[in-house]
Order: C-alpha cells, then sequence, then structure tokens
C-alpha cells in the first residue's frame, strides 16, 4: 500500500502500518520528510506540549523543552523514519488516483503508475499557499509576499510593514516583526479571532481543547468566554474586541483560536497596531474596509493555504464543497473503499496528537483487511 506525503501524518501512518507487519511505501514529492515544517519561519513553535505531540514509537526528547521549536520537529522527523526504518521514496509527487477493480492506481512523477489495495492521503493541511483575489494586487509593485516565503525579522528592520491575517500565523509574525526591528507593523484583520494563552497558571491550552473537544458547542463556548475574561486582558481600545461568535461555534466554522505568543503584549505597547481588513491595491496604496489608505513598505500576507487536492481526486467524489475530504481516520468514503485521509482537519486538541490517533485506527483498519500471507 502507499502513503503519499511524507510530514508527520504520513510517517505515523506508515510506522503504525509497519509495527502490524503492513508493507507501505511513503512517497514524498520533495527530496526529505518534514517538507512544510523546514519551509516555516524560525520563531515557530509546536502550541502543543512536547508530551502531547509525540507520534507512534518514539517520544520528542526532554532536551528539546515544553514546546518544540521548528527545527528540532523537522530533526525529530528524520529521527522518527530512520528510527522505523520507513520505506520512502522522494522526488515523487503522485498527480492522480484512480481506482481500477479493487485496486488503486497512482500516476506519479516520470509517468509512474503505482498500484496498491490501499492509499492513504497525508498530503497536508497547509498544502498550497493561497491569496485572496484583492483588486489590484497583480499590478501591485510595492514588496509582497505570503507567509510561507517568511523565514525572518531581519530584512524587514527599519520598515513599515503590513501584516494581513489575524490567525496563528500573521499574529505571530506581527510579533516577531515588532520584537525583530521593524519600524512599524501593522496587523489586518478582518474577522477578530479568539486570543487564547498557551498556558494559564500552568495549565496548557492544548488540555483544555482535549477535555472539551467533545462537548455542545453552546456549552464551549459558555466556558471560553468565561475563561477569556479571567485570562485574557480586553484589547477593544486596541481595536480587538472580545469576538461575538463563540470559540467552539469559530472551531467549527474552520477557525481555531490564536494562542498569545507575544501578540498581547506588542498590541498594548502599540508595537503592533491593528487596522482594517485590506480590500484592494491602487496607486502603490493598500485600501482597507474602512475607506483608509496606507503605504507600508512591505506586505505580508498570513491568508492561509488550501488542501489542494481537486486535482489529485476531485473526480472521485470524496470531497466536500470546501475541498476537504468527507471523511478522515480510519473511515473510508463509500464510494471508495481503501482510501483513507489523514491531517485535514485543524482541531483545538492538537495536530500532531490527531494525527497520532488517526495513524493508530488507519493502521489497525488496514491490516484488519490486508490479505492473510499463505502457508
Amino acid at each position: 500500500m502507499y502513503v503519499i506525503g511524507g510530514g508527520p501524518g504520513g510517517l505515523a501512518v506508515a510506522a503504525a502500518l509497519r509495527a502490524r507487519g503492513v508493507r507501505a511505501v511513503v512517497l514524498e514529492k520533495s527530496d526529505a520528510v518534514g517538507a512544510s515544517w523546514r519551509a516555516h519561519y524560525d520563531r515557530l513553535r509546536l502550541h502543543t506540549t512536547r508530551r502531547l505531540s509525540a507520534l507512534p514509537g518514539l517520544r520528542m526528547p526532554r532536551s528539546f523543552g515544553r514546546w518544540v521549536a521548528r527545527a528540532d520537529v523537522v530533526r525529530y522527523l528524520e529521527t522518527y523514519a530512520e528510527k522505523h526504518e520507513l520505506e520512502l521514496v522522494t522526488g515523487v509527487e503522485v498527480h492522480r488516483i484512480e481506482r481500477a477493480g479493487g485496486d488503486w492506481i497512482l500516476h506519479a512523477t516520470g509517468g509512474r503508475r503505482l498500484t496498491g489495495r490501499a492509499v492513504v492521503v497525508a498530503t497536508g493541511y497547509n498544502h498550497t499557499p493561497h491569496l485572496p483575489e484583492w483588486p489590484g494586487r497583480s499590478t501591485y509593485e510595492g514588496e509582497f509576499c505570503h507567509a510561507r516565503a517568511y523565514r525572518a525579522p531581519g530584512p524587514y528592520e527599519g520598515k513599515d510593514v503590513l501584516v494581513v491575517g489575524a490567525g496563528n500565523t500573521g499574529a505571530e509574525i506581527a510579533a516577531d516583526l515588532a520584537d525583530g526591528g521593524a519600524a512599524r507593523v501593522r496587523l489586518a484583520v478582518r474577522t477578530v479571532p479568539h486570543i487564547v494563552r498557551r498556558t494559564t497558571l500552568g495549565w496548557p491550552a492544548q488540555r483544555s481543547g482535549i477535555l472539551v473537544r467533545r462537548l455542545p458547542a453552546a456549552l464551549v463556548d459558555r466556558l471560553g468566554a468565561l475563561l477569556a475574561r479571567f485570562a485574557t486582558p480586553d484589547l477593544t481600545a486596541h481595536g480587538l474586541p472580545r469576538p461575538e461568535k463563540g470559540l467552539a461555534t469559530r472551531q467549527r466554522e474552520g477557525a481555531i483560536p490564536v494562542q498569545d505568543v507575544g501578540l498581547i503584549d506588542a498590541v498594548r505597547a502599540g508595537k503592533v497596531e491593528i487596522v482594517a481588513a485590506v480590500e484592494a491595491f491602487e496607486h502603490g496604496e493598500v485600501v482597507l474596509a474602512d475607506g483608509s489608505r496606507i503605504a507600508p513598505d512591505a506586505v505580508i500576507a498570513a491568508t492561509g493555504y488550501r488542501r489542494a487536492l481537486e486535482p489529485l481526486l476531485g473526480h472521485l467524489d470524496v470531497l466536500d464543497g470546501g475541498g476537504l475530504p468527507v471523511t478522515h481516520g480510519a473511515r473510508s468514503p463509500r464510494e471508495a473503499p481503501g482510501l483513507y485521509f489523514t491531517g485535514f482537519t485543524n482541531p483545538i486538541s492538537g495536530m500532531f496528537r490527531e494525527l497520532a490517533l488517526d495513524a493508530e485506527r488507519i493502521a489497525r483498519r488496514i491490516a484488519r483487511s490486508a490479505p492473510k500471507p499463505s502457508r
């Protein structure tokens, strides 16, 4: 069988399958495991604790600390693939998956046609950078990039920078720029996010996410509002009022809360200014939703990613209207038995934790259905 994607989700499934005696070949389009983690900005750390972020069969070293740095995540994934002796093929991209009888045919780089009884798609939640179709952006001559291209604040020292998008990435890049010497940092916000402390009195936000993940959304919304009043200062005067919709309601719409790793202090100190959402680019200026115009030296668009699964399997009727798989984990779509997905949810209980749980569930299901060796 084949696993498409050599990130944490794909490696975890392959290791769990190998532990059950099922051969799994991991196909990775880049030249190494953890490609997306290698591309993230330097400051990034897991927002989940080390203990709750390990993949099946290998703990994360204590030396990594409680909040694991991006470079250490990459080291861990490299070690993980080596320890489990995973069968990894790099430089091979799968372009299309088709059903042929009881098998799956994978069309890949170099005209390859690979056949397997089961396929796990683990190409990642943050696959392809997304940019809104802002009027005038294609002719904007100012410095502009997607957050995927941002690494560190050094190149922006002394500059006026606009960060667009107040998710975890935008919030963290804005704080990074403020700490790293940018002359001015503005954060354009369309929908006010829920901001939570990474820890409150030593208690990680992730553990709260695990405890409440199966509770009714209305109850979690109320609990989240109570916690916010206790743990998070009111930033209304700085342009970030409390969100109108509750935390769980927003999460089920696809927006997880922002974990504070410096944004709150930066906003309160005036190092990060909150401005209205971007509406257009015009004559070298950025037009905001409140009608104002600004002329930053650089614009960094932290506007998210797309899963980009349509070319791979859009013809199989296994994606919903938003381009996400209709099933995940150990469940295959009814029309596509033997096809599994992992890593396409964005849970408040922690991505790595859920990838580890999914890996075990998928491996158990595949192992049960695998042909028994003849004696």
